[in-house]
């Protein structure tokens, strides 16, 4: 089945679509949002049969990874709907003290919802950051309406997606608009979907080309817009000393395993690994090249990223200095990724910007640097991360602490003695990052607080009580947490 990209008249009528709705959704109370949460939800597990077959044919994706991912978008939506009725994520502030001057004050804060929100469905995930996944499900727990477009890799399975929340949209009575759904392979449809005047924010996730157009399309409107776009990371792993003398081999394996999970089309997957040189380094990669060797190549998930491995793979190992360490025996066929390990020593890697880059699919570059100074300095030299891994002892963190409070500058997630493949939904989770992981690091794409990315702060300066919102009224008929005169309370 073919399908053709919306045209410019019928995006025009999407977004005030969308608009319209907006009207009437930014009203319905947190309840009716967790209601319409529940009943996507609910719509998804009724055609899990149909979800994943689709997907199955369109990103050659195993059927228990995607059960395993549509599980997954199934728990968002459910927990984004809690999270939204909840009401922890308005930040409700009530200020009836005195001021300095001693006049009484009444100020009164929560967050409202920014309007139409444009979401671009990601490749790696054909669920849980698509059509109906995190930046869907928090928009519309935020009060805003959301237009998806379909990511030209698996149009199906973000139809099917689709045509089950426009079914829980009609089942709550609410307008059409509140959901729509669109088409465009073509950069112009995402161009045309991002200028609109009327659309107030984006979500997206996948390249940092792809993310940093976006942006800059935002930033180009008469009234920029914010856009919060996850756009991949190398997710550095710190190989410490002690930690790699006591534990090497088992650290190789765990490695091996994050690397390659998925065939390497995780957001979260480690591209760098950075340690001293020393005998353990050498156990260390002895280890990790038996279990790549042994490693049957994967398919990829569609064309477009095998070129793009194979074009990126290639530049590096063609890079002076570079040289492989490890590959699986197997070749890879013509849709696959070959697991592969490059190495350099860190002067080398300092001098070479796109090894900097990710590499997205089964690759991963080992940097052994000769001191601890080195490896500052590599720390230094990496950019804005989604996760910042430190495999160490208490001794190696003693001993690393320059190492250490530098990564803190460089990423959203630091992971210690762990390997950063998987993002567990709670509002604990930060899942974000400097630039260029994300375009706004002050906020996350997974949990609770992923809401906030869709929403701004209001107050209402001496409104009478019958004229606030529930959240801001004397007797808290929401029941929700609040800040009164500066206390936290029910």
């Amino acid at each position: 089945m073919s399908y053709s990209d919306a045209s410019a008249a019928a995006l025009k009528q999407t977004v005030e679509t969308a608009q319209a709705a907006f009207s009437f959704y930014k009203n319905c109370s947190l309840q009716q949002r967790f209601d319409l949460l529940t009943a996507i939800a609910d719509e998804l597990k009724n055609n899990t049969d149909a979800l994943i077959a689709a997907a199955m044919r369109e990103t050659h994706l195993p059927e228990a990874r995607l059960k395993n991912e549509l599980n997954r978008t199934v728990f968002q939506l459910e927990s984004y709907g809690a999270a939204a009725a909840a009401g922890r994520w308005l930040d409700a502030t009530i200020e009836t003290r005195p001021n300095a001057a001693g006049i009484a004050v009444n100020l009164r804060k929560t967050l409202v919802p920014l309007g139409p929100v444009v979401v671009f469905g990601a490749s790696n995930f054909p669920f849980a950051y698509s059509t109906a996944g995190g930046d869907t499900a928090s928009a519309l727990a935020a009060g805003c309406t959301v237009i998806v477009k379909a990511h030209p890799a698996h149009p199906e399975t973000s139809t099917l997606a689709a045509a089950a929340i426009e079914r829980a949209v009609k089942r709550q009575q609410l307008p059409a608009g509140v959901f729509s759904h669109v088409h465009g392979a073509a950069f112009s449809v995402g161009e045309q979907l991002v200028k609109h005047p009327l659309v107030k924010a984006v979500g997206f996730t996948g390249s940092l080309r792809g993310g940093k157009q976006l942006f800059d399309w935002a930033q180009q409107r008469e009234e920029p817009i914010p856009v919060f776009a996850e756009m991949g990371s190398v997710n550095p792993v710190f190989l410490l000393p002690e930690q790699l003398q006591a534990q090497a081999s088992s650290l190789a394996d765990q490695l091996a395993a994050s690397f390659t999970m998925g065939a390497g089309q995780f957001c979260t997957k480690p591209g760098l690994l950075i340690a001293l040189a020393s005998p353990a380094l050498s156990v260390f990669e002895e280890q990790l090249k038996q279990q790549v060797e042994k490693m049957i190549p994967t398919p990829l998930l569609h064309s477009g990223i095998v070129d793009a491995f194979t074009q990126h793979r290639k530049k590096a190992l063609e890079t002076e200095d570079v040289a492989v360490l490890a590959l699986s025996v197997k070749e890879a066929d013509l849709l696959q990724g070959q697991p592969t390990v490059a190495t350099i020593k860190a002067a080398q890697w300092l001098q070479q910007p796109h090894l900097h880059q990710e590499v997205f699919g089964p690759y991963t570059l080992l940097i052994t640097c000769k001191d601890s100074e080195e490896m500052l300095a590599v720390a230094t030299a990496t950019e804005g991360q989604l996760t910042t891994t430190i495999m160490a002892t208490d001794q190696d963190l003693l001993q690393y602490q320059l190492l250490i409070e530098k990564v803190k500058e460089k990423c959203g997630r630091l992971i210690l003695n762990g390997v950063p493949t998987g993002v567990e939904v709670c509002k604990a989770m930060q899942h974000g990052g400097p630039f260029p992981a994300t375009t706004d690091s002050r906020f996350g794409a997974v949990g609770e607080d992923a809401l906030k990315r869709f929403a701004r702060p209001l107050c209402y300066q001496n409104w009478p009580d019958q004229w606030l919102p529930a959240e801001l009224q004397d007797k808290n008929p929401l029941q929700i947490f609040r800040t009164v005169n500066g206390q936290l309370m029910r």
